[in-house]
């Protein structure tokens, strides 16, 4: 059993969830929420990011953590807040021992979907299936598991690859799995 920290960044609202990823890449639910960063000056803001995430990683001790990585936007300040924000919450589970994944928006809705341009009801909708929620988080704490839950599956599908790797069917089992290797990194088809 592991524990992963999803995280969603923000300024204004910034989600967390936390699943464990058990045998057979079965997942979890353990907690999610969201962090509602005040308005003022932007240390501050970011500071409170930070220290928030902190006591969510100190209360429930996650393994490690993902983060989405920001996409480009029409206005370029805006772009530039979001990953300041982002990096308010990298440094926070840095600074815990976290290792730290990163994904795009299409990879985790891939990951989680089934198709990466899904729309965030989507995404609530998989999440609630996946994890067996009684009712829908928000679309915020919603990302933050679906990140989550795309750091489980690149988990398991790598323990996998390793596996085949040892009984020299690597490459069976990640065509198997809709993966492949490209510059180096292995990414989902």
């Amino acid at each position: 059993m592991e524990r992963i920290l999803g995280i969603d960044p923000g300024l204004r609202l910034t989600g967390f969830g936390i699943v464990e990823r058990h045998a057979a890449g079965r997942l979890v639910y353990v907690a999610s929420g969201v962090i509602r960063v005040p308005d003022g000056e932007l240390p501050a803001r970011l500071a409170t990011i930070f220290s928030q995430l902190r006591e969510v990683i100190d209360e429930y001790q996650p393994a490690s953590a993902a983060i989405e990585r920001v996409f480009v936007n029409v206005n370029p300040q805006t772009t530039l807040l979001l990953g300041q924000a982002r990096g308010a919450a990298i440094c926070a589970a840095a600074t815990a021992g976290l290792a730290v994944a990163e994904f795009t928006p299409m990879q985790i809705k891939q990951a989680v979907v089934g198709y990466g341009r899904a729309t965030k009801q989507q995404v609530q909708a998989m999440v609630v299936r996946l994890l067996g929620l009684p009712g829908t988080p928000s679309k915020d704490a919603a990302d933050a598991l679906a990140c989550a839950a795309c750091q489980a599956q690149s988990m398991t599908l790598v323990e996998t690859l390793v596996a085949g790797a040892a009984s020299h069917a690597a490459p069976s089992v990640l065509a198997r799995r809709g993966a492949r290797v490209r510059r180096g990194r292995l990414v989902h088809s």
